[in-house]
């Protein structure tokens, strides 16, 4: 999609894994963007929580109660912890933990169609061409960040490198929009993916939890004689891959025990919230305490009546549905890594697929805006406490400080220890540098 001409004129510039038995759940910047840097200790893994349908800058991290009749929306803003750092009033306990986090309001990519924004937001990077429609997963694609990942650090512990759950990034009407796997990495390195809507994230996973009558040695010998029945075949070899990661899972008790929330504290959960989301960001958590390089939490509903496409209804969806179940959530994830020592190797980014119109339509909602959105970034080294970039007072355009998506993901890619000089290689063993933007300066103190 081409860079909206507005900017370029303000700038001047059941599962989705079919295993069998053994199923797995189915451009223009500003100042804060400067070269690639050094920086101390690198972050040792990612956890990416994705708002599916691109959550209203000004009901979240932006609020504009001056903004014109019109544009101005129902909710007020809220002191943070932070002097002079305000936030939406609905993300209270977020509000007590903006040292912790870093708020991009500049950011922006100007398309605002959802295939391209999910794309760039789950990978930095834009999509193959297409000669139609939106574009869906395809292997002429680049690769997802946890597919990078996964190639660059491998799997460990029993754990696949790259995890995402509880369920794909699309809607109603496009069940996988493309940037999700490995693209032209191949599905070696596609991450697991784990999405059965049956399934509560922390409870037992089906068909991958041993049954109370097979004990650690009769599952490792069955996992053996299953590698001996499948070696030279040539058929199925996606099924074979697929039940092979499920199956080293299950040799390792550890493992597996990554996605089972029997061992936490009491009281933890409720911290979270006892829903999808907020029960998949503490077993995300969990997994990259076992080593997983990269967890991404997509929000929990593919509709567009329950996810943050909020045409209608904006703000009672926004106020009862949305913001306190984020709110409770990320508020937990970050004092649990921090209490458990790892907020300082673990990052955690925040996104969605674009921003929301600041007209408010006749439906009471906000369209796609793909001119500006807020991003948030923390741990890893993320200097927090602080808002980068501004927006117009209509909260339309970036005021100051661009951050194009490209520049983001630069930026996420330089707190986990990487610049432009990183490549992965695609299935025929060429090179691909990943990093095609600028890491954005002021994130890194």
């Amino acid at each position: 999609m081409p860079v909206s001409s507005d900017i370029a004129e303000h700038f001047s510039r059941r599962t989705l894994l079919q295993a069998g038995p053994l199923s797995l759940l189915g451009l223009v910047t500003g100042s804060a963007v400067a070269g690639e840097m050094t920086s101390g200790e690198k972050g040792k893994s990612l956890i990416l929580l994705y708002m599916t349908g691109g959550p209203a800058q000004q009901e979240t991290f932006d609020p504009k109660p001056d903004a014109p009749e019109g544009t101005r929306g129902e909710f007020k803003p809220t002191a943070t912890n932070v002097p002079g750092i305000q936030i939406c009033e609905h993300l209270p306990f977020l509000a007590k933990q903006a040292h912790r986090f870093a708020i991009i309001r500049s950011t922006w990519h100007g398309s605002d169609t959802h295939g391209v924004g999910v794309h760039y937001n789950l990978t930095g990077l834009k999509h193959a061409p297409r000669s139609g429609g939106e574009p869906q997963v395809d292997r002429r694609d680049p690769p997802c960040i946890g597919s990078v990942i996964r190639q660059l650090r491998g799997d460990r512990n029993g754990l696949p490198g790259a995890i995402q759950l509880p369920r794909q990034v699309g809607d109603q009407n496009n069940a996988h929009w493309g940037g999700q796997h490995a693209g032209f990495l191949g599905p070696k390195f596609d991450p697991l993916f784990l999405h059965d809507e049956t399934w509560m994230p922390g409870d037992p996973l089906p068909g991958l939890t041993p049954t109370a009558d097979v004990g650690a040695e009769r599952q490792a010998a069955r996992a053996g004689l299953l590698d001996t029945l499948q070696a030279g075949s040539d058929t199925g070899k996606d099924f074979a891959r697929f039940q092979r990661e499920a199956l080293d899972m299950l040799r390792s008790s550890a493992a597996w025990k990554a996605f089972r929330l029997d061992d936490e504290k009491p009281g933890t959960l409720a911290r979270f919230g006892d829903n999808r989301f907020g029960r998949s960001c503490l077993v995300a958590r969990r997994l990259v305490e076992a080593g997983v390089g990269c967890v991404t939490v997509p929000w929990t509903f593919k509709q567009s009546e329950q996810n943050f496409d909020t045409h209608s209804k904006h703000f009672p969806k926004m106020k009862d549905k949305l913001l306190p179940v984020i709110d409770r959530a990320m508020a937990a994830l970050f004092d649990d890594l921090a209490d458990r020592g790892l907020f300082d190797s673990t990052l955690v980014a925040w996104t969605g697929e674009f921003g929301r119109t600041p007209k408010i339509n006749k439906g009471g909602g906000r369209d796609h805006w793909g001119r500006v959105y807020s991003t948030v970034l923390a741990g890893a080294g993320i200097q927090g406490g602080q808002v980068i970039g501004k927006t117009t007072k209509d909260g339309g355009l970036p005021a100051d400080d661009a951050v194009h998506v490209t520049d983001f993901f630069a930026s996420i890619y330089q707190a986990l220890g990487y610049t432009s000089a990183n490549a992965v290689k695609d299935v025929a063993g060429r090179p691909h540098h990943f990093v095609q933007g600028r890491p954005v300066a002021k994130l890194f103190g």
